[in-house]
């Protein structure tokens, strides 16, 4: 009998090989030998779908596998904000399911673990879902690639600051934007330099890039669109969301969590008097950066 983890903490690499392959999209998971494991349709299936059998399902992985993630010197590893923000999306993967986005985007996507992630949560809605994943760093969109292969996942991978030469086309159709954004108090000179310091440096008190990014996640999401974007206390996100208010965004904190080092927030946007679908409820913002109720995310996934 096979202990599998529903996190990727519990899911790794036996002496550098690749034991299991996950299909999302048929549901099956296959246990790989030493001849076969670079080619996990050659595998033998385990003699079930797993997405047939609820409670299996629900111990198989949810995330991207971080064995299977793959590297470059100048490329940002994914670290406590990257869990943080996959840890929201499974939060709200039942409501992102019932949601059932067509186009889902992720601006900065490193290593491409977190859009990995997404595809995987999302998987048994099919081939309708379609995905875009940006980074101004050419490194990082080709370590993406890598990583989506590795998950035999596909989805378009640009190199390109934030989403230009995008925006234009997807204008209004994006129903998921997920982005976990420079937002490092730096001095401005390193915003957007080339190679990993620009995944990192967010300029005065961290905002630069942030603010940058929100009128164009605004022009690109959809009616019903929703924004998924990890923050820093220094940040001000009491100030962020007052300013999406502004815009007509209504805003709720997925998951907070502290670390030695800093104290991260996921918060989710999406078009004030749209039903958000989710068990978020009518709270916004203004009854949550008070108090300290927020609502914690173990990191074991929804």
């Amino acid at each position: 009998m096979f202990d599998f983890g529903t996190h990727q903490h519990m899911w790794g690499t036996r002496g550098g090989e690749k034991p299991f392959g996950w299909d999302s999209g048929a549901g099956y998971l296959y246990l790989l030998s030493n001849s076969d494991k670079e080619d996990p349709k050659a595998a033998a299936q385990i003699g079930f779908q797993a997405l047939a059998i609820p409670s299996l399902a629900r111990s198989l992985p949810r995330t991207a596998q971080i064995g299977l993630v793959s590297c470059h010197p100048e490329v940002y590893e994914p670290c406590d904000d990257s869990f943080a923000l996959v840890d929201a999306l499974l939060a709200d993967r039942e409501h992102l399911i019932e949601h059932q986005p067509r186009l889902c985007m992720e601006l900065g996507c490193g290593s491409g673990y977190v859009i990995s992630s997404l595809a995987i949560m999302l998987g048994e809605l099919g081939c309708g879902v379609h995905y875009f994943a940006t980074d101004i760093n050419p490194n990082a969109a080709q370590v993406t690639r890598e990583t989506l292969e590795a998950h035999g996942l596909h989805a378009e991978v640009i190199s390109a600051d934030i989403a230009s030469g995008l925006q234009k086309r997807l204008a209004g159709m994006i129903d998921v934007v997920v982005v976990n954004p420079p937002y490092v108090p730096t001095p401005e000179e390193e915003v957007g330099c080339k190679g990993i310091t620009a995944s990192w440096a967010g300029g005065e008190n961290g905002r630069t890039v942030i603010d940058r990014i929100f009128p164009i996640a605004d022009e690109l999401l959809s009616e019903k669109g929703w924004l998924y974007m990890v923050t820093l206390t220094a940040n001000n996100p009491t100030q962020v969301c007052r300013m999406m208010k502004e815009k007509g965004y209504a805003s709720r904190i997925i998951v907070q969590r502290s670390t030695e080092e800093e104290s991260l927030h996921v918060i989710k946007f999406w078009r004030d008097g749209v039903i958000a679908n989710s068990a978020e409820g009518s709270d916004s913002w203004f009854s949550q950066f008070p108090f300290k109720s927020f609502w914690r995310s173990s990191g074991s996934g929804a």
